[in-house]
């Protein structure tokens, strides 16, 4: 029997580098870190379905990609025969969500890719209706809190004309936004496949558990479009790859001896 993970491995790692490389020759990604382009439509959103932030895949699918990939691994692993219902599988999912948190959301404070952005030359910036670009305290990116003239007089000058009622989310833009897409879905694939060949090697299953297998593949296909989706039409191809390997490693911490 053909080893799921060896198999996940290639056709993510292939997946990101022709994405990328795609991106590179036909001038198709955006890049996100420009505080002038991030907060436009991808230019080719007219004519790529793929190329809009709202397509279904974005805003169904990887915005919430940790929580299908919990729910996917919880349902085979509940299915899993006794033997294979074991407490290492889980640990290796909590190390998995520990490293999700630690580089999306939190790190004693500011994320860690937040931070990479920060040391990297990032600011923290409010687009006016105007336009123009506002630098604002980095907190209130790390936050992510709403600012306004009127809860907030103190960022906002007196001669600074603005719609009555307006107000914006500041963003993290310039330095270097490692692509969190990218480092989730190849963290979520890799994580997911290495879980399906210890279900095939469990031996004879349940019907339950086969419809468990069933979709947790599917799951897998689905990453490896949206992966192939993000490398094509977002992020710079540093980005990329620093993304790409920031999944490899978080999947690696998952496979340490302590959990055997």
């Amino acid at each position: 029997m053909y080893d799921f993970r060896l198999v996940a491995f290639t056709a993510v790692t292939l997946t990101v580098s022709l994405g990328t490389a795609y991106s590179i020759i036909h001038g198709t990604y955006l890049d996100t870190s420009d505080p002038l382009l991030a907060h436009l439509a991808h230019p080719l959103a007219k004519t790529d379905y793929w190329a809009r932030k709202s397509n279904v895949l974005n805003v169904y699918f990887i915005k919430k990609a940790w929580g299908w990939t919990s729910a996917a691994f919880l349902l085979l692993w509940n299915t899993s025969s006794p033997a294979a219902m074991s407490l290492s599988r889980l640990m290796q999912w909590l190390t998995a969500t520990a490293c999700w948190l630690t580089f999306t959301t939190w790190f004693f404070g500011p994320a860690v890719i937040d931070r990479v952005i920060l040391a990297s030359g990032g600011e923290c910036f409010v687009h006016l209706p105007s336009g123009e670009l506002m630098t604002v305290p980095t907190d209130y990116c790390f936050t992510k809190s709403t600012v306004a003239p009127a809860s907030h007089p103190d960022i906002f000058t007196s001669s600074l004309v603005l719609p009555e009622g307006w107000s914006g989310i500041p963003r993290l833009r310039r330095g270097h936004d490692v692509s969190g897409h990218v480092f989730l879905l190849t963290m979520s694939i890799l994580f997911l496949a290495d879980q399906l060949s210890i279900s095939l090697r469990s031996g004879p299953s349940s019907f339950r558990h086969k419809v468990a297998v069933a979709a947790n593949v599917a799951l897998i296909c689905i990453w490896l479009f949206a992966s192939a989706t993000t490398s094509v039409y977002f992020h710079s191809p540093f980005e990329k790859i620093t993304g790409y390997a920031l999944g490899l490693v978080s999947f690696v911490f998952t496979q340490a001896p302590v959990f055997w």
